[in-house]
């Protein structure tokens, strides 16, 4: 065992937080905990874990599930495709596996949804195969410690950390070890502040002796960030009914829940908006701009410029559903804190309130 990974394992003994995962080796769960946590924070994530698990203790029940309760389930996570992939992997192991989840990292990696640091964290944690994992925290310690400056975002990079992470990595200990030295990352060697003057690493530490700790690590600049107009139409027939539709493109939020949409190249005049949407439902009673200032939804690549405008109809809207059934559908987060507020106005019918 090297210093390195003989050091981390010490202060994992000592400062690992409590988590449910933790306390077993049960795939299902393992498996459920990493999807959930990919882009997210522990304290974001641990409320969707047992949720999940409350709804669907095994792999069957979560495969026996509609994509739409998955989904809903799902709502205020982001990254939908990690959810639908998440239903279809279930349903993959309960039919074609017999509800058991590949031992191996090899075989695991064919399952739809997960990549190398997943397959990894499950074939190490749960059948002790000697695999690192690699994930942001693990990058950050791996680079500050070392001293690496490639980018972990290159495929030189990429491949450089891999083959560290392997021969830094205790393989006797490796369940314990891959999450100790994410526990580490995520608690000591932190993005913001690490915590240098109390780290048991530090003495070694190059990006520490180097002054470089705010450098590392190193990540290629993202896509340029796009910049989109949404126009949502909130239609309200004269019975007190509305419309949603679903999204089936492959772009953002496929398979949730929307009002009808008109994108645009740019803000909107009222008279613009009501133009497009005087022919498509019927004769309109009145047209009201929620707020004048639209909501500005940020998403990884993409600015979302948007605004409500609320369409209340003469007549009997084709395709719609009741308002007090809009929470059943799974939604964007967009939409769903639109929701909140809008079910306490005055366009929200009394009766049902």
């Amino acid at each position: 065992m090297s210093t390195f990974s003989k050091t981390i394992l010490h202060w994992y003994s000592k400062n690992k937080r409590p988590l449910p995962w933790r306390n077993t080796r049960d795939p299902y769960k393992i498996w459920l905990s990493e999807i959930i946590l990919q882009q997210t924070r522990v304290a974001q994530g641990l409320p969707y874990y047992h949720r999940f698990i409350e709804n669907y203790p095994e792999v069957h029940q979560l495969a026996a599930a509609s994509e739409s309760e998955v989904l809903k389930l799902w709502q205020g996570l982001g990254y939908y495709s990690r959810a639908r992939n998440l239903h279809f992997t279930a349903k993959t192991i309960a039919v074609n596996y017999n509800g058991k989840f590949p031992d191996s990292y090899r075989e695991l990696l064919k399952l739809k949804g997960i990549g190398d640091y997943t397959a990894s964290a499950i074939s190490s944690i749960c059948f002790n195969e000697a695999r690192p994992v690699v994930d942001g925290n693990v990058y950050r310690v791996l680079a500050r410690y070392f001293g690496v400056d490639l980018p972990i975002n290159s495929s030189e990079g990429i491949r450089y950390f891999k083959k560290l992470a392997v021969e830094v990595m205790d393989a006797t200990s490796i369940a314990d070890y891959n999450q100790a030295i994410m526990e580490f990352g995520a608690l000591q060697c932190t993005p913001q502040r690490p915590m240098c003057d109390q780290c048991p690493l530090s003495n070694g530490c190059m990006a520490l002796q180097q002054a470089k700790i705010a450098m590392l690590p190193v990540k290629l600049k993202k896509n340029k960030v796009t910049t989109r107009y949404f126009n949502y139409l909130v239609f309200i027939d004269q019975q007190g009914y509305t419309k949603l539709n679903k999204r089936t493109g492959k772009g953002i939020w496929q398979h949730l829940y929307e009002f009808p949409l008109i994108e645009t190249d740019s803000l909107q005049e009222e008279a613009e908006i009501y133009g497009k949407v005087s022919s498509m439902e019927g004769k309109i009673k009145d047209f009201v701009l929620w707020k004048e200032d639209p909501v500005i939804h940020k998403l990884s690549h993409q600015h979302l410029i948007t605004r409500f405008w609320i369409v209340e109809l003469q007549e009997v809207l084709r395709g719609r559903i009741s308002l007090e059934s809009l929470p059943q559908y799974p939604v964007p987060v967009l939409l769903a804190e639109f929701l909140e507020t809008f079910k306490n106005s005055y366009f929200w019918p009394k009766s049902i309130s």
